[in-house]
């Protein structure tokens, strides 16, 4: 009889660590769920504010994975997720079309202004200097 209850301790531990555990990968999806919505608003202001966004998804290294946004205007921008499925689950819910590649077609609408030749060329041309 001793044995019968020992096994019915030893199950319901089971359980409630199961319960647990359950309950704590629950709050991380749900924490998840959340950042990839704030992302998503975020997605979308920009592609308000540029006649419409296209993007490309990165996966960056244990820093994370950034979304590239290119607007329908030439504007860009970046955001950073912690992960690359947030990301991927930000760029649905903003319902933007996202490229595999950042190819020739896609990276022909980036439209880049005196600051960015400037920081791109560095000291080489007479930009900014580094120092």
């Amino acid at each position: 009889m001793a044995d019968t209850q020992q096994t019915d301790a030893q199950t319901d531990d089971s359980k409630k660590a199961a319960d647990s555990e359950q309950a704590a990968v629950s709050k991380e999806a749900a924490k998840a769920d959340r950042k990839a919505a704030r992302l998503a608003k975020e997605i979308g202001s920009f592609a308000r504010a540029h006649g419409g966004a296209e993007g490309k998804v990165s996966y960056i290294g244990e820093h994370g994975t950034r979304i590239v946004l290119v607007g329908e205007d030439g504007g860009w921008g970046d955001l950073v997720a912690p992960t690359y499925a947030i990301a991927q689950s930000a760029v649905e819910k903003a319902g933007i079309t996202v490229h595999e590649e950042f190819d020739g077609e896609f990276a022909a609408k980036v439209r880049t202004g005196p600051y960015e030749w400037s920081r791109m060329a560095g000291i080489q041309v007479g930009g900014p200097s580094n120092g």
